[in-house]
Order: structure tokens, then sequence, then C-alpha cells
């Protein structure tokens, strides 16, 4: 396999591309589920509306011949449309690459490896530590082994090689977009060593100067922004998926599907990016706390 072909989308991804396509098949037609069912049991197979929306909402699998059935439902004719979403269908269960890496890290953050390699952007804030996409070996480092006392010396390295390669996602043939806003707070926060710190700060200079990332500092005379209610991201994934929220804590990571919600974190998001730094102002905070030692 090919360094570009590695970067194909993954099942979990393939999974929503396949489910948001049949919703939207549904939508276009203004079909409500019972007359979508009633389509359905009369080219065969067993359907209900419990059914479609379970599938719809990745509750429950979807076999290739009812993804062919849908697609007569739908009146889908068009030879290279139907060719994708049974692809989708044929493929959804394929395992990515990240297998053998994420067996030493926490299950909450399996389905985040699969999405994140097939990203095309994310907007993220970070008040508490630099982004785990933007860390230095170092960094991760002493956050693993400060957050986890007594971990063992080799799934804590292991936990670092997995950051390390989730970065990745910034280097491949075509990178993700990156927007980055982080806590003034973020850049004196000791973590590690002085030196530790002062390499941290060194790397987000030298990725804030990349095209495809744009990084902004929060200041602390910001005073009460929604910055307040904790980190989060928004998602961007292929056609057709909508983007997605994701938020992560001490009870779990969650991923933000409703629209609604989805809208309110880019008004979140939107506030966030006039109440920041500019990136060259952002830039030039982050050279004078590297300067100072951190």
């Amino acid at each position: 396999m090919s360094e570009e072909d590695e970067w194909v989308v993954t099942a979990t991804v393939r999974r929503w591309q396949l489910t948001e396509t049949l919703r939207q098949l549904r939508e276009q037609h203004g079909w409500t589920m019972d007359e979508t069912v009633e389509r359905l049991n009369r080219i065969g197979g067993k359907w209900s509306t419990s059914k479609i929306s379970r599938i719809e909402n990745r509750q429950q699998g979807v076999k290739s011949f009812d993804v062919e059935r849908m697609l007569d439902a739908y009146e889908v004719t068009d030879s290279n449309t139907r060719e994708w979403v049974l692809g989708l269908s044929a493929r959804a269960g394929e395992r990515g690459y990240w297998l053998a890496l994420r067996k030493d890290l926490p299950a909450d953050f399996h389905e985040l490896l699969n999405v994140e390699a097939a990203l095309l952007a994310v907007r993220q804030l970070e008040t508490i530590v630099v982004p785990g996409l933007l860390q230095t070996p170092d960094y991760t480092r002493a956050l693993v082994t400060g957050a986890n006392p007594g971990l063992d010396y080799e799934v804590a390295e292991r936990r670092v090689l997995a950051r390390m390669a989730r970065q990745r996602v910034l280097n491949r043939p075509k990178p993700l977009r990156y927007h980055v806003i982080i806590d003034e707070t973020v850049l004196t926060r000791p973590i590690g060593t002085p030196s530790v710190l002062r390499g941290q700060l060194a790397r987000l200079v030298d990725a804030a100067e990349s095209e495809h990332i744009t990084l902004q500092v929060l200041p602390r005379s910001a005073g009460a922004t929604p910055a307040v209610d904790g980190p989060f991201s928004i998602l961007t994934l292929p056609e057709p998926i909508p983007d997605v929220g994701y938020a992560e804590g001490q009870g779990g990571s969650i991923y933000i599907e409703d629209r609604g919600h989805v809208r309110e974190l880019l008004e979140r998001w939107g506030i966030l990016t006039q109440r920041a730094m500019s990136p060259a102002r952002s830039l030039d905070s982050i050279r004078a706390a590297g300067e100072t030692g951190g």
C-alpha cells in the first residue's frame, strides 16, 4: 500500500459516508420514514421505520443487498453513484492502519484515530495543554506520565509513538487544514522541564509558519469567552458528511452530530477567532514566551 493509499477513508468514516448518503437520498425526495418503508417493502426485504432510523443513525449495520434495494427505492440510476455507494457498503468493515498502534490507548480514542486519518480540516480550541497534533515527543511524554503516575514505561512510550504517528495528517501529500486556538496560559504552564516547554514552544513557532496551519492565542485579557466551557473541536470530513463536533474529558469522548449543537459550536468558534490574537500577533506571543523560558 502506498503512503497516499494509507490515508484513504477508514472504516468508521466509510460507515458515516454511507449512512449520511442514504439519509440525504431519502430526504431529497422529501419522503417520510413511513413512505420510504412502503416503497422498500414493494421491492423486497423486511423493512420498518425503526430499521431505517437505526441505519441512518449508525445504530445498525446495513448489508450490501439492502443498500442496493434502498438505491432502487430512491431511484438512483446513475451508475457511478451506485458504484460508489455500494463500494462504501462493501468496504465498511475494513480495518484501518491504526489497529496495531491503538491497542495500548484509552478506548475512547479508538474511534478518533479511525476518523482522524480521513479528516479534511479541524478547528480546535485547547485551554489546558498544547493540542496533540502539535506536541513534541518530550511534551507528550511529560503529559502521559504526569496524568498516569505508575504507568508501565513501555505502554507510555507506545502512547507517545501513537501520538507522533497521528501527526502524519499534517505532513501527508494533501495535509489536514488545521486551525487552532490555544489559551495564553498554555504557553506558560510548566509541563515537563523548562527545556521541554521551550522545545514545545519552538515547535509551535514552526507549525504556525506552515501554510495549512493557522494558530491563534486567546489572551488572558479576553476575559469571559465561550472558552470557559472547555475545549472542543469541529471536524470536517469528506462529503457528504456534515461537520461534526468533538469533545473529550474525564467522562469520556463524545461526537456531537446534532446539527443545532454543531451550529452552536460554529458560532462559538466565530466569536473565539475574533477575540483571539491575530495569527501574526499570536506568533509573536509564542516567540516571546519561548525567549523568557516559558
